[in-house]
């Protein structure tokens, strides 16, 4: 029904992905080469034709589209007065970090992890503190040894937490998230779970809320998310922050808007609404299709770049490759593979020390689009070990 085939030129439309050299194909920064749900550029289309764009409010049919959607799709019922707008989930993140700690404090994350945690964390002054996650035979598990250590340090006051976890794409399972939640409860941690990637899914997988855990877990945490990532829409800076508790809703509402990110553009609110409540065909579709890409993925590298070991994955449409048989310095290697062949990928070291001998890819474009990029991978590979 959809043409997820069809090939969109992003070149010359101010696109921070596509802002590259002629010759050069992009698979780094996470989003995708597809136009967003049909029935959402319709919704935007429709209000623009108004021709008014004042300051917009928020009314009730966003928070109940928020609200049906987590119902029918992920099995959680959420507490409308419990959501509060923001204009994305990181300007929410650098809030909530900012409001509920203070300078010197530490701030917990597990490693590797997307790399702008980094930054919400060391903006504000406050500590990193990367509890590096376990791996063994390319999997990742949470080391609650080290995890319980983080969380239990006096200076430790807040977890940031990523479900599904980018880069890996891994799905939590419910045990892990509530002892994550019952040790973070034990030690007066508040946790912000990311969890802005939970509808891309492989087909039939289900992710599962934090807050959907256990009341320990839904009384300490603030949760982040999104259709942008999912619709393909970030540009429009929509999202929401979930928070049970009553008054740690409070300090969230109040740093969010001292930080002036809760006010909605014209076209947030219409957005965010037209997905929620139109766009699931388009969702389960476009997932097939991403799930068949990272499949056509794995078996090229597993075939034609044996070196390179991909960490199977449950979320996202971003790949976590292994290239530590070829080298220990991801920067090094991806400076190399662009500097050849123009496929631009992001280095995993980006994601904390334990990313250094990784590479993230971004699956997220047409097929045609990810034959290129697995081919010039291949030959990037090749001409790596003959000439470093």
């Amino acid at each position: 029904m959809y043409d997820f085939d069809e090939i969109v030129d992003r070149r010359g439309s101010g696109s921070l992905k596509w802002d590259v050299a002629d010759d050069e194909l992009p698979m780094w920064v996470a989003d995708m080469d597809f136009k967003t749900c049909p029935d959402i550029i319709e919704a935007i289309s429709e209000r623009t034709r108004h021709g008014i764009f004042g300051y917009s409010i928020i009314p009730d049919e966003w928070n109940s589209a928020y609200v049906s959607w987590w119902k029918e799709r992920h099995n959680y019922e959420i507490n409308p007065e419990s959501l509060i707008f923001c204009t994305g989930v990181v300007p929410a993140i650098s809030s909530c970090v900012r409001k509920l700690t203070t300078p010197g404090e530490n701030v917990v994350i597990l490693t590797p992890v997307y790399n702008v945690f980094f930054n919400s964390i060391f903006n504000n002054g406050v500590n990193v503190l990367q509890c590096p996650l376990k791996y063994e035979n390319y999997e990742y598990s949470i080391d609650f040894g080290r995890f319980e250590e983080a969380v239990a340090d006096p200076q430790t006051t807040l977890l940031i937490f990523c479900n599904p976890h980018n880069p890996c794409g891994k799905i939590w399972d419910r045990q892990t998230l509530a002892k994550v939640g019952s040790l973070c409860k034990k030690y007066n941690v508040n946790i912000i779970s990311d969890e802005i990637h939970c509808d891309i899914t492989q087909p039939q997988k289900e992710y599962v809320p934090f807050a959907s855990v256990s009341e320990e877990c839904a009384d300490i945490s603030i949760t982040c998310i999104a259709p942008t990532k999912c619709f393909n829409m970030a540009g429009l800076q929509t999202a929401a922050v979930m928070v049970p508790n009553r008054n740690l809703r409070h300090k969230v509402w109040r740093a969010l808007n001292t930080d002036e990110v809760a006010e909605p553009n014209a076209f947030a609110i219409t957005a965010a609404v037209a997905a929620f409540t139109k766009g699931q065909h388009w969702l389960d579709e476009l997932c097939k299709y991403l799930w068949d890409n990272r499949q056509y993925a794995e078996q090229f590298i597993k075939n034609e770049i044996p070196k390179l070991k991909v960490i199977k994955a449950d979320a996202t449409y971003l790949m976590w490759v292994d290239c530590g048989r070829i080298t220990d310095d991801s920067v090094e290697f991806t400076e190399f593979i662009r500097r050849k062949t123009g496929l631009y990928i992001s280095d995993g070291a980006e994601y904390g020390d334990a990313g250094r001998k990784f590479v993230r890819i971004n699956l997220a474009c047409q097929k045609k689009r990810l034959e290129d990029g697995m081919n010039r991978l291949k030959n990037a590979v090749n001409a790596y070990e003959t000439e470093v």
